[in-house]
């Protein structure tokens, strides 16, 4: 039968109380309806998606949401996409996971802990030697925020190099300490705070590989989808084989 649609797994544990769950099948509606770009989504629960082979699908979204009900279902998900090339994009819990998962399987950092997943106090937070993700100096729940997007990366190439403001709803990032020995594994930065705080996260060579701290998926009303989620949808239909514009509901 004729593939009429990218299968995207949605990493996550979905939940109505969650505002980016409830506007995703608003973007991926939006994508079809506008862009031409036809996704079948599968909702995979975290505890799920450690034993799940992930590999037969076209993207993997590691959606927010955290603390996950599984961590190890959520690191999983990021090794099944960047060991098998496959589309990937995290955000908000799934930005740091991703790092968490690169940090343990790339940099020889297997102790690396995220503080809100250990109970780390907040007091303490900053101080521990393998800290990967620790909470935030100012929580960014609900607010906006000003991202400056690096040139020459992945990032700038969507959505244009500069300053631009977007929607956030966490309260943990990246621990500072750990910023070279992620680079020097082969992690690039590509979107940060006016402080320096890492918000955007690639993997060159990857054929496509994002992590925001920021929820794109609370980008406008819906129904016009951030361009990371347009390029990563595109990202998924080229690898399904499929071209946007010519899609068609499955």
């Amino acid at each position: 039968m004729t593939k009429t649609a990218a299968r995207v797994a949605l990493v996550g544990d979905r939940s109505a109380n969650i505002r980016a769950h409830v506007c995703i099948p608003n973007i991926f509606e939006a994508l079809r309806e506008r862009d031409g770009l036809a996704l079948d989504a599968y909702w995979i629960p975290t505890p799920e998606a450690r034993a799940r082979d992930l590999t037969g699908f076209d993207a993997i979204w590691l959606v927010p949401g955290s603390p996950y009900a599984s961590e190890d279902g959520a690191v999983a998900a990021v090794t099944a996409a960047r060991e098998g090339g496959i589309p990937f994009l995290g955000t908000c819990g799934g930005f740091q996971h991703a790092m968490l998962e690169y940090a343990r399987n790339v940099c020889g950092l297997p102790n690396a802990q995220h503080a809100e997943n250990i109970g780390a106090p907040a007091s303490t937070a900053a101080d521990g030697p393998e800290l990967l993700i620790t909470q935030l100096a100012c929580s960014l729940v609900g607010h906006e925020e000003a991202v400056m997007v690096v040139p020459g990366t992945l990032a700038a190439s969507i959505i244009g190099p500069g300053r631009r403001v977007e929607r956030y709803f966490c309260a943990y990032g990246l621990n500072a300490a750990y910023l070279d020995a992620l680079t020097d594994a082969g992690l690039r930065f590509s979107g940060f705070d006016d402080n320096g705080q890492v918000r955007i996260v690639e993997i060159p060579g990857h054929p496509f590989f994002l992590g925001t701290l920021f929820q794109p998926e609370q980008y406008s009303d819906g129904t016009r989808p951030h361009p990371l989620i347009l390029a990563f949808a595109a990202a998924a239909a080229k690898r399904a084989g499929l071209e946007q514009g010519t899609l068609v509901a499955s």
